[in-house]
């Protein structure tokens, strides 16, 4: 059994924290330098296993960091009919600042969606699109979201094998209208995120209800990260290294070795699809 912690600070009363989660966004907060003093930041909460962990691993931070910070918890709510009240309630339980934005984006899709495709990077866009709307709107400086590591694995096995691109999800990248997106979570493994749910017993909101790929999408539901997913499984029990290997080589990659050209070379900008 993985070992935890509990604190007995006001907010944090309850909470089980997993301590490699701990570990390992501190770690990443540190090396990539992701909250600063005085940052205001907008977190996605979509009710989900993933936005539950980073909110309260933010919140923690928040409460015991030794410079001051704040944190909005956000639920883009699509016009799927869902209750998101499990989400008020317990940010309230924990005195946390939540605010559900409603948005016509399932009456976009609708409208826009090409006949045959999958709505999945469109909605992603959407969402993305909305929470840089409302940071700049509230005026936040920063927007947190809880991709972990599986995310970034899977991404960049996705890209190369369906797209013909190499890229992933960095920690941090600036949007295209000044908010800084930060990634706490991107080196946490999803079985420890897993855990830490299960421990808190959060309100979690399922994903296929909350996925309008699943809503709307028919045959084109999410599959191509379903088969990513279960092919990366199957690579780490025969390695069990794998993430270690991977880590390493996300930190330490030789363009020069690759058929580009020094002026094709990726800088700090917003990543090609991230807009």
């Amino acid at each position: 059994m993985e070992k935890g912690l509990y604190h007995k600070s006001k907010g944090l009363e309850g909470i089980f924290f997993s301590k490699k989660v701990v570990k390992f966004a501190g770690r990443t907060n540190g090396k990539y330098d992701l909250i600063r003093e005085g940052d205001r930041i907008l977190v996605g909460v979509s009710g989900g296993k993933d936005s539950f962990v980073l909110l309260h691993i933010l919140n923690r931070m928040r409460l015991i960091a030794p410079f001051k910070f704040e944190i909005l918890a956000i639920t883009i709510d699509a016009g799927t009919g869902i209750d998101y009240t499990p989400l008020q309630l317990h940010c309230k339980k924990y005195n946390i600042p939540y605010l559900r934005y409603e948005t016509p984006i399932l009456e976009i899709i609708r409208e826009k969606k090409r006949e045959g495709s999958s709505i999945c990077g469109f909605c992603a866009r959407l969402r993305r699109g909305a929470l840089y709307t409302k940071a700049k709107e509230l005026g936040f400086n920063k927007i947190a979201l809880g991709h972990h590591f599986d995310d970034a694995v899977e991404t960049f096995f996705m890209g190369l094998f369906y797209n013909g691109i190499m890229k992933s999800m960095p920690p941090k990248y600036t949007a295209y209208n000044g908010i800084e997106v930060i990634r706490p979570l991107i080196k946490v493994r999803e079985k420890w995120i897993e855990y830490m749910a299960q421990q808190n017993n959060f309100p979690i909101i399922d994903g296929e209800s909350s996925c309008l790929a699943y809503l709307e999408g028919g045959e084109k539901t999410p599959y191509a990260r379903k088969k990513i997913k279960e092919w990366v499984r199957q690579l780490e029990e025969e390695n069990p290294q794998l993430f270690q290997r991977l880590e390493s080589g996300f930190e330490n990659i030789q363009c020069d070795t690759f058929f580009m050209p020094p002026s094709n070379f990726s800088s700090n900008s917003s990543p090609k699809g991230e807009k």
